[in-house]
């Protein structure tokens, strides 16, 4: 009775025989193709210039398809090959560059190349021709001017060869044209053009799949387009549709492993990018929990993203992101401590940071201030909580103010700062009157930020604690296990769980957080502190988090933070094969993928563990984090051919690759390609798609042998 249902119920979207086969012939076409090609990347941290780069080029990806329709060979300038095989003409390096740049940056790279012919018109030669043979030179004027970073000489030898802008046009439309095809062979027509802007689909469509024509009209008429798309002023729209069409295509579906906070100062340009794109998913990590418990209202956590956007001078994205007014923290911030000089509260690389908005002394009296307000907050929430067993990281009440030290399990220690005026002896956690109204003015901050509230959102919808896709486990940091490879037994809210469960409930707690109603809600979102700095979580898994140790004790023991076992046992190949058993995946060719610990390559680490199981991916997008691993990050890629672990090294600036076409270089550390191309009937979603196939093909005999009606 329940397939008859469910048959009825699929009746109504394909009411005859003649839609079901039309369906069935579709779907076989689709579980043919090659499967698309998914991105993995983790630990951003708000470096969005990079992160926006790396979504333009698709990791190394776009270059390869340039170089594979245009010839690996570096030829001098002006030089140029027919490559019969492709019907495309080879590209020397610089052509190849501005053909990349132009693809990464359509809008702004079209401007800089109209600017260019603008400035620098053709001259006519001797004999009178509107047209040269060799492309403009910029004027000695404009040589010699300063502080314009367009670089003519550089930009000149790109455009060798193309005296006019028409010529330009010609040029750069075929090759946009040529790279598109290259990208999209395999994938169906419907979903290209179901990524098509609509004013421009059928043209687009028409120059991608002209190929049906004959051989001597089709080049007629695809001139014939061309010719028109630039008489009518349209070839910049055009341009620009192909490539965004480039970009969304070369990443199929994009996954990011955690941790698009802290740090850097593009977090929130991150998450508008990240609403642009047709497909992707968040695997949560620390920081985003604590971000995303500071957004729903919990008020350690939102001192505590304050206080770490301080820290590291990292306030535009709470100011300029979020619209969020530290004006209030300023003024309390100098009233408490105007005579302090705060010397040891000053924001990483003061002396040398340019996004310092503030004056130095200032933002380290908001970094004290937020700091004390922090730690009284956590106090509170710990001493609520005493099933979580964190009394121990309550520390303002063993604190001897008129002595200038604290007592730790039973050692004593001269505090480094003793001026803590804030802090009531009798009621070391209470926040003060002033205190509350400073917390209560930068909550309806917070929660009046609309594109704070949205992104809010977006991490829920998206995301999740952990993934199960394509033979993939997928999370952030560690599923939490004992010294001897056991899964750690936790108390989660209430019940007892390890391994997936102890995941699951997480999720459920981390959802009700957001979700929820009543003393549920508000215990679920007491849980994120939890979950940011607790021994048991899956997202921090360490003994404890010794923020209060490191900015007032000297002494490197009591700072140390102990990592949980899973750190050292995952590296070892039957733990990896244990744990991916737990989520119910093969392991002889699932893999782990995480990233939470910055691989650091300049000490010999490698990101590949436990004889290729698992990939730790946190290769230092962030800045801070370069100089220990080494290098700016990792993308792990799974095509149609295999998987590849490519390393990426620091990316110069958005503007240079505007101009020049300048990089991220990139090298590939491993490629793992199966003798087989993988289509798309071997993913999870053709696992799907079968399934459909199977119960159409039941409605198409229902319909032939009378058991249902046709319409």
């Amino acid at each position: 009775m329940q397939d008859e249902r469910y048959l009825r119920l699929l009746s109504e979207k394909f009411p005859n025989a003649q839609a079901v086969v039309t369906e069935l012939i579709n779907l076989r076409a689709i579980l043919s193709l090659p499967k698309g090609t998914e991105h993995f990347v983790s630990d951003l941290h708000g470096e969005s210039s990079a992160f926006i780069h790396m979504i333009k080029n698709a990791s190394g990806v776009v270059r390869k398809k340039v170089d594979e329709v245009y010839g690996l060979g570096t030829m001098d300038k002006g030089q140029w090959t027919m490559d019969k095989g492709q019907g495309t003409m080879g590209l020397s390096e610089e052509e190849k560059r501005a053909l990349c740049a132009l693809i990464y940056y359509p809008d702004e790279r079209i401007e800089l190349i109209k600017k260019y012919y603008q400035e620098n018109p053709p001259q006519p030669s001797a004999q009178g021709s509107e047209n040269q043979e060799t492309p403009p030179q910029p004027s000695a004027q404009r040589k010699e001017e300063q502080g314009e970073y367009v670089d003519l000489f550089r930009l000149n030898s790109q455009i060798s060869n193309l005296p006019t802008l028409r010529d330009w046009y010609v040029r750069r439309l075929n090759q946009v044209v040529h790279i598109a095809r290259a990208v999209t062979i395999k994938y169906s027509r419907s979903k290209v053009h179901r990524l098509l802007p609509n004013d421009y689909a059928y043209v687009i469509g028409e120059l991608l799949f002209e190929s049906s024509l004959e051989q001597k009209d089709r080049q007629s008429y695809y001139n014939a387009i061309i010719e028109a798309i630039i008489e009518t002023g349209c070839a910049d729209q055009l341009i620009i549709a192909i490539s965004y069409l480039i970009h969304s295509l070369t990443i199929d579906k994009l996954h990011i492993v955690g941790d698009i906070f802290d740090r850097g100062p593009g977090a929130s340009k991150i998450l508008d990018v990240l609403s642009t794109i047709r497909d992707y998913d968040i695997q949560w990590g620390n920081h985003d929990i604590e971000w995303m418990g500071a957004m729903a209202g919990n008020m350690a956590l939102l001192a505590t993203v304050l206080r770490v956007s301080i820290r590291y001078a990292n306030i535009e994205t709470l100011e300029e992101g979020y619209g969020i007014n530290l004006l209030p923290l300023a003024s309390f911030a100098m009233s408490i401590y105007g005579d302090d000089p705060c010397s040891l509260w000053q924001t990483k690389d003061f002396e040398n940071n340019p996004r310092l908005t503030r004056s130095a002394q200032l933002m380290a009296k908001m970094h004290k201030a937020i700091s004390i307000i922090q730690f009284k907050l956590e106090g509170q929430t710990v001493l609520r909580h005493p099933e979580w067993h964190m009394d121990h990281r309550a520390l303002l009440d063993k604190i001897d103010l008129e002595k200038g030290t604290i007592t730790i399990d039973g050692k004593t220690y001269e505090l480094q700062d003793k001026n803590l005026p804030t802090i009531d002896p009798a009621n070391p956690y209470a926040l003060s009157k002033y205190e509350q109204d400073l917390m209560d003015q930068l909550w309806r901050s917070f929660r009046k930020s609309e594109k704070m509230q949205r992104h809010l959102r977006m991490l829920y919808e998206h995301g999740s604690l952990y993934l199960v896709r394509n033979g993939f486990l997928l999370y952030h940091a560690a599923i939490p296990l004992n010294a001897d490879g056991s899964f750690t037994e936790a108390d989660v809210c209430g019940i007892r769980v390890s391994g997936k469960a102890l995941m699951d409930r997480t999720e459920e707690i981390i959802r009700r957080a957001y979700y929820g109603e009543g003393q549920a809600k508000q215990d679920a979102l007491d849980y994120l502190l939890y979950l940011w700095e607790g021994e048991n979580s899956p997202l921090y898994n360490k003994d404890k988090m010794t923020t209060f140790e490191r900015y007032f004790i000297d002494d490197k023991d009591i700072q140390h933070e102990q990592k949980g076992a899973y750190f050292t046992l995952a590296d070892d190949e039957q733990v990896c094969n244990k744990i991916l058993h737990e989520f119910g995946l093969n392991h002889e060719n699932g893999r782990i993928v995480n990233g939470h610990v910055p691989v650091r390559t300049i000490k010999g680490e490698t990101p590949i563990r436990a004889n290729g199981k698992r990939f730790v991916i946190d290769g230092g997008f962030s800045k801070p984090y370069q100089e220990k691993t080494g290098i700016a990050g990792y993308t792990l890629i799974y095509n149609s051919h295999g998987i590849q672990l490519v390393e990426h090294e620091s990316f110069e600036s958005r503007e240079q690759a505007i101009l020049s076409g300048s990089d991220i270089h990139s090298r590939t550390l491993l490629q793992d390609f199966s003798g087989h191309r993988i289509r798309i009937r071997d993913t999870d979603k053709g696992k799907e798609l079968l399934q459909q196939f199977d119960a159409l093909e039941q409605l198409l005999a229902a319909y032939r042998s009378g058991e249902m009606a046709q319409h």
